[in-house]
């Protein structure tokens, strides 16, 4: 008589992290911004290490660090888009 099969374990789900460090649009260091959310004070900080730059905007519960970086991007965009 054979032994029965065991089943398998199901393959294991990789989960994707959202991430908190970027690249800075006014000195092109990678990693060197840090993004902060305070959910209680519903403010998100983005500031680089390197050359100091900051930006604060508000944020509700459901906000994530690329949030908060993106409107930093486009308020960059904006600004670039005024001067000219």
């Amino acid at each position: 008589m054979g032994k029965r099969k065991s089943k398998a374990p199901p393959p294991t789900r990789v989960i994707r992290r959202v991430p908190t460090t970027f690249n800075c649009p006014f000195c092109n260091h990678e990693a060197s911004v840090d993004c902060r959310l305070d959910k209680v004070a519903e403010v998100g900080e983005v500031s680089c290490r390197i050359c100091l730059e900051k930006f604060q905007s508000a944020i509700n519960n459901l906000s994530e660090p690329i949030d908060v970086y993106s409107e930093w991007i486009d308020e960059c965009e904006r600004a670039n888009e005024g001067e000219s």
